[in-house]
């Protein structure tokens, strides 16, 4: 059979608290009936003391034990409480030596091993002359002194099997107090308990439907938060992570979106283009061959921007690092785009030092990679006539270089988002001028790759900076 787990807690808390109030129980239930003995024996070895007296007063005067054949130290265990109490005398009908010689006493019928009680009585040998002790028990016997001679002993058993009708009494109402106070209180346990559980499982049902809401595509679920502890901090980082999943699932379906239109625009020129030739509207001549083959292009690059990008989040973009001179790569890359830039009209100045060398762990295919989509994407949104500017800046613990172009800018709110795939600041942006949005995504996974960060900023000169930073590795100058 199942049983939720709000009866399974329940179940818990009542057990565990059954068992320690049962534990508690048995712990009174024995220190009440140990107290009590105690007291009781503790109350009857100071009325032994008197027993003793008189017992030396009557034997000094019968000069033998014989008298205890015929007047029996009857003993209330427990009752006596002060010799002033004469309803209580350790000693009840017994006879003085006058009244043994004016009036013979009448020897009733009695068991002397009964009637006196946990009184014992032994003569000078040793030997029982009055009492019984059947269970063996250990007893402290008081020597019975007469005249600086011990005639006998007189000692007590155990209480617990002589207690006054009184005491039973007290005694069990004592224990009947503790037993009802026990029950009660499995009451109180068994009436808290079951709320308390469903209290505690109340969150962990709510996390638990959430979860099954987010598992079934629902990543708009959130859980209240109603406290500060665990459960409160387990919400939050839940909330958190479904916000994270909604997100991601938003940027899925704005990626496979970007992507099919990014993919239609050339393919669709590609298929007008062909069709047109072939239902004879155009003729092949090399210009309509290299249209064809721009668009190839042009779907080519996006194609392996994508794959490039895919390699870098799952960690497949394979980097072999070494030792090398940023500053011979940097050169490197901006001879090789700068007839580019020229033709287009933008001045590219160079802001390093002549003999700097500066050395940094990476690797020089994807260090050209990066500078390469850092130049393209100057060249394809910096207005014809403007400039860009390269300044590389090394420092005590990193290196900084910066990529400044002019006008057109990027307004401070987009910043951010220009390493977001696909994104570019004007959306119905010429694909003939602008790409498909994946460069700077790209520059940013690089960059990162080599423990270094990226930030876009506005440039003084009209356009657009973006600054980027490596760890150093060693320079010389």
């Amino acid at each position: 059979m199942k049983i939720s787990l709000t009866y399974r807690v329940f179940l818990s808390i009542l057990s565990a608290t059954s068992l320690a109030i049962l534990f508690l129980f048995l712990i009174m239930q024995w220190s009440l009936n140990r107290g009590f003995y105690h007291y009781l024996g503790k109350m009857e070895q100071a009325t032994l003391e008197q027993v003793v007296n008189n017992l030396e007063r009557v034997y000094s005067e019968q000069k033998s034990w014989d008298f205890l054949k015929t007047t029996i130290p009857r003993w209330d265990f427990g009752v006596a409480t002060s010799p002033k109490n004469e309803a209580v005398r350790p000693f009840i009908d017994e006879p003085s030596l006058n009244e043994y010689g004016r009036r013979p006493p009448v020897a009733p019928p009695f068991d002397a091993e009964h009637t006196s009680g946990p009184l014992i009585i032994l003569n000078a040998e040793r030997k029982t002359v009055l009492g019984s002790n059947q269970n063996n028990e250990q007893v402290n016997f008081r020597p019975i002194i007469v005249r600086g001679e011990t005639v006998g002993y007189a000692g007590l058993l155990s209480p617990k099997n002589f207690l006054h009708p009184l005491q039973l009494r007290f005694l069990s109402q004592q224990k009947l107090a503790l037993t009802l106070s026990t029950a009660g209180m499995v009451l109180v346990v068994v009436f808290i308990s079951l709320p308390l559980a469903r209290r505690v499982i109340k969150p962990i049902r709510a996390m638990a439907q959430a979860t099954h809401d987010i598992s079934s595509g629902k990543y708009t679920t959130r859980i209240s938060i109603t406290s500060s502890d665990e459960f409160g901090q387990l919400a939050r980082d839940f909330n958190n992570m479904a916000l994270t999943l909604e997100k991601h699932e938003k940027d899925r379906r704005q990626w496979v979106a970007d992507i099919s239109h990014e993919l239609r625009t050339p393919i669709a020129v590609l298929r007008g283009e062909i069709e047109a030739l072939l239902d004879g509207i155009r003729s092949v001549t090399p210009e309509t061959v290299l249209s064809l083959h721009a668009e190839v292009m042009r779907l080519n690059r996006l194609v392996e921007d994508l794959y490039q990008l895919s390699l870098s989040d799952i960690g497949a973009l394979t980097y072999r690092k070494e030792i090398l001179d940023l500053v011979e790569v940097l050169r490197d890359s901006m001879e090789s785009y700068q007839d580019k830039l020229l033709r287009k009209g933008i001045n590219l100045t160079a802001n390093i030092s002549e003999d700097a060398d500066v050395m940094v762990f990476a690797d020089r295919e994807r260090l050209n990679q990066l500078f390469m989509n850092m130049f393209e994407n100057s060249l394809r949104y910096t207005d014809a006539g403007g400039s860009l500017t390269v300044s590389l800046s090394p420092s005590k613990d990193q290196t900084t270089l910066e990529f400044q172009d002019s006008a057109p800018g990027v307004p401070e709110n987009e910043l951010d988002r220009l390493f977001e795939r696909l994104y570019r600041v004007e959306g119905s942006r010429s694909r003939t001028s602008g790409g498909a949005g994946l460069g700077l995504a790209i520059c940013k996974n690089i960059v990162e790759a080599h423990e270094g960060t990226i930030s876009a900023h506005q440039s003084p000169l009209g356009g657009l900076l973006i600054r980027i930073t490596f760890p150093f590795s060693g320079r010389s100058a």
